[in-house]
């Protein structure tokens, strides 16, 4: 049980990270802020760090982990490009990544209660990935 819920959690981990990458990767284009920029910047490198990370967990299972999901991940990209079509701003960057981190967080408490028994070290590494999401909310707010 353990081991399930270990690779189980760790491949929500991989498919989160990889969700959040991809979304400062859709909007960094259209930032204008250098503070701002740099935000995201910061924040995508320690999702990279965290992924190196998971991806050795993952290996170590012997499992490829988890892509986001496609319809999930089609309709983030959607909601971006028609939010930026109809108002490319900063403030919209700002609103469009804090939904996304408060989705992130969401759903990765509901993945850290639902998977009990995973160990503590991907737990842990659950735990940083939360922390990491609600930090850049934080930090991004002044430009709601």
């Amino acid at each position: 049980m353990v081991e399930q819920d270990t690779i189980k959690l760790l491949r929500e981990c991989d498919a989160g990270i990889k969700m959040g990458v991809s979304s400062i990767d859709d909007v960094m284009k259209y930032v204008d802020s250098n503070t701002f920029r740099r935000k995201l910047s910061d924040c995508k490198i320690e999702h990279d760090k965290l992924d190196t990370e998971v991806q050795s967990l993952l290996s170590k299972y012997r499992d490829d982990g988890k892509e986001p999901n496609p319809v999930a991940k089609s309709m983030s990209w959607m909601k971006t490009n028609v939010m930026l079509a109809v108002k490319e701003s900063d403030h919209t960057i700002a609103d469009l990544i804090t939904d996304g981190c408060n989705m992130g967080v969401k759903s990765l408490n509901r993945y850290l209660n639902q998977y009990k028994a995973a160990d503590e070290v991907s737990k842990d590494i659950t735990k940083r990935l939360i922390n990491l999401e609600e930090k850049l909310a934080v930090d991004i707010r002044s430009y709601l």
